[in-house]
Order: structure tokens, then sequence, then C-alpha cells
């Protein structure tokens, strides 16, 4: 379960409430249970966040077997919420995962 770094500006929204709202924007079939929110969508069976200190901790399920385009469209989607919901692009989340690994930048 991959834990993402928050961006100070968008730690306020780590709350399930504003997080429901986010994954809303993002995904058809959401629903809230305590401090976790899960939600489904094309090759996502499961998607479930909830907050961790600083951090977002996303669980995720896909299902390999659907269409390229409806993969693609959702690879889309969970990249626009990561997005919205730390405040780092993707490019920047790479590199910070490979930085927290010891990994080259």
């Amino acid at each position: 379960m991959p834990n993402y770094p928050v961006r100070a500006s968008h730690r306020a929204r780590l709350n399930p409430v504003d997080l429901e709202r986010i994954l809303r924007t993002h995904f058809t079939t959401v629903e809230r249970n305590g401090e976790s929110v899960a939600a489904s969508f094309g090759a996502i069976e499961k998607l479930s966040v909830r907050a961790e200190g600083r951090e977002l901790s996303v669980e995720l399920t896909m299902n390999p077997k659907v269409p390229e385009d409806v993969a693609r469209e959702t690879i889309g989607r969970y990249n626009r919420f990561l997005e919205e919901a730390t405040g780092f692009s993707a490019k920047e989340r790479a590199r910070r995962l490979r930085k927290s690994a010891g990994g080259p930048d």
C-alpha cells in the first residue's frame, strides 16, 4: 500500500469529507467508511484512500482484463485524482518516490 507525500497547501484536505468530494470528481462509485473513502471506476475494482499523517495512503485493486481504452481512461482519472489530492504531478510523485527509495533522480 503506497503512501504519497502531500504538499503542505493540500494537507488540510486530507479528511474523509474532502477526500470523498475529490473522489466524486474523478470516479463514479464512491462511499465513505469512517476515516477511509473507497471508489471504483473502469479498471479500478477498488480504490481506498485515507490520511496517514502528512501522507495519503492508497490501496488499489485493478482489473487487468479491461479493454485498452478503458485502462487508459482509468489511469488518466487516477493520476488526476492523485494530483488534486496530493498537489504533486505524476512526474513530481515519481521523483519523490524514487528519492525516498534511495534511487537515482
